[in-house]
Formats: structure tokens, sequence, C-alpha cells
């Protein structure tokens, strides 16, 4: 199943190649499946491919550098595009549907440059595995046309990582490296020295060796997520941990016996999600 997917993958990448494309690139593993396998067939038709790297408040700093990194392993040219979220009102207050607007704000700022150059495909990186999460992005992806060839082929982030490691992609055991806005509750002012506060501190977690962090921050209580086989490493170094976080300026430091969990903060909204769906059941069946 996933030879066929990954045949299916190159066959669009093939057809997008034959004119100068850029890709919405974060240096994770998705988008730079997409840039190795397109760099080639750019190349075998002569054009151009940009991977483009938002540089911007919400985002951890290391990606502009592992993105340039594997920009230079695939043989396109990157491009640092510095976006600052702050002149969007829309996403400040951390709304519900923040990933939209913010979303849309990137892709139109590519969309322009795209433009200035002349080149016709936009694409990123959204996965099959996506479409079952909270991920109210997409729509924004969708209404500006761009494109999502690893959707098209249907493949899940676990055969991603399997193509990947079959064409040696240094990233591809790279943990995923969300939005930074995703360490706040939703419809809470965004605090940018928080966020890079909380990026400093994740960064600290990983040089200990936690291979997944998350900090999240519920107004005074940090609450740390890491995967739940390394508990007994956090213990390990819990009081060094506790001393970091404290001159970080946490007060109150927890560590979430659920371990690592993507998209914990949008528990309550797919609860609702799920009650208004099944109400929806239930009425179309009495209608019936």
């Amino acid at each position: 199943m996933c030879e066929q997917k990954l045949r299916t993958l190159e066959e669009r990448l093939r057809e997008y190649a034959k004119c100068d494309v850029c890709i919405a690139f974060s240096g994770g593993i998705d988008s730079s499946l997409i840039l190795k396998l397109i760099s080639r067939y750019a190349k075998e038709n002569g054009t151009q491919v940009y991977a483009v790297t938002f540089d911007t408040k919400l985002h951890p700093r290391a990606d502009v550098l592992i993105a340039k990194q594997v920009a230079e392993e695939c043989g396109a040219t990157h491009i640092i595009l510095t976006v600052d979220e702050t002149k969007n009102p829309a996403i400040l207050n951390n709304p519900v549907d923040r990933c939209y607007y913010c979303k849309k704000y990137l892709f139109e700022t590519l969309i322009n440059w795209a433009k200035k150059q002349n080149i016709e495909v936009v694409m990123e990186g959204t996965n099959a595995d996506d479409l079952g999460m909270y991920r109210p992005g997409i729509r924004a992806v969708r209404e500006l046309m761009v494109k999502s060839p690893l959707m098209e082929a249907n493949l899940s982030k676990d055969e991603i990582r399997i193509i990947a490691r079959k064409f040696n992609l240094s990233v591809a055991n790279r943990p995923s490296q969300p939005c930074m806005a995703t360490r706040l509750p939703y419809n809470t002012n965004i605090n940018f020295e928080v966020l890079q506060t909380l990026d400093e501190g994740e960064v600290y977690l990983r040089n200990l060796g936690f291979v997944i962090v998350r900090l999240r921050l519920h107004g005074e209580i940090l609450r740390i997520e890491i995967e739940s086989d390394q508990f007994s490493l956090f213990l390990e170094k819990r009081l060094v941990i506790i001393e970091k976080m404290k001159q970080l300026g946490f007060d109150y430091i927890t560590l979430d016996a659920e371990g690592f969990r993507s998209g914990s903060m949008d528990i309550h909204i797919m609860k609702e999600e799920r009650t208004r769906i099944e109400h929806s059941s239930v009425e179309m069946g009495q209608v019936k």
C-alpha cells in the first residue's frame, strides 16, 4: 500500500515539476519529503524549486536553521520570508480558529512572493492524518488553492517516515514542531515573550535527552508533556529541570501523567465537535 501511494505522489510531483514551484518549507519531515522528490524531477525538467521558510514569532527558532540544511541537501534554492504575526489582529487573542487566520496570513504572503517570481505552483505538507485532527488551517490552504501532494496521495505520517528513511532524509526521525501558540490555551492573549521563554525551555529539555517535548502554560501552571517511556529520565533529572524552569520564571511545574499527545489543547474542541456531529445525526434520523 505504501509503495502504491509513493507512486501516486511521484506522479503528481512529476507533473507539478514541469514548471517552477515553491514549497512552504519548515524543514519537517513532510515538506522535506516533497522537496527531496520534486527537486529530482525539476532537475530532469530544467525547472526551479524554491524552498520557502517563514521566519516568524510563532515558530521555533530552530526551524530556520534545519530548513536551510535540508534545502542544501536537496539541492533546492532556500528562501526565508520574515512574517510578523503581531500585524495580524485576528490571531492575537489565540481564537479557536487561530490556525486558519495564521495559515491564511502566511500563505497569502507566500503566494504574493511567488507571483513576483512568476511561480504558478505553491505547495505545502499537509498529510492524510491531519484530516482526522483539529486543523482549521487546512481550510485556508484549500481556499487559497495551495497544493497538498501528500494529502492528495493519501499518505499517513507513519508512511511518510518509512519513505523518508528510504530516501535517507536527515530529518526522517525529526519530531513535529508545531506553531508555538499551541502551548497556550485558546482565547488568551498571545504573549510573544512568554512563547520565547517556552521555546527556550523546550530546547533545554531536548538537550537533556527528551525527544518530544511540549511546555503548555495554563495561567501560572507549566504542564510538561514528554513521552511516557521517558518518565524515568524526567525523575532522574527532576531537580535540574525544576531549577531551570524556575529560572525561566515558572513557579508551578507539573509533569503530565498522560505523556505527550498531539493536540492536547484541542481536547474540549474535539469533544464539542463530536457532540455536535452526534446531535446532527440524531436530528437527521428523526427527520427521516
